[in-house]
């Protein structure tokens, strides 16, 4: 039995890095949300609430289709 301790290495710096990346987006998401509710709060503007609960849906939409393709990649 023979690892290719390369492939090895490339499989978990490509783990790695996908899994830091889908974390740091999912929390780029929960800071724009509770950047909307502490704006909400305040006296902010209706355009600045929009834009962060756009930017927090789109995050949380990037995270969703993330996972689905990884679900895709070990299905087919």
């Amino acid at each position: 039995m023979k690892i290719d301790w390369a492939a090895l290495a490339s499989v978990f710096g490509v783990s790695l890095v996908v899994t830091v990346a889908l974390v740091g987006l999912f929390t780029l998401g929960i800071v724009a949300l509770s950047k909307q509710s502490a704006r909400a709060g305040g006296s902010a503007s209706g355009g600045s609430v929009a834009l962060a609960r756009t930017g927090a849906y789109t995050c949380f939409a990037l995270c969703v289709a993330a996972v689905s393709y990884g679900i895709y990649l070990i299905v087919a």
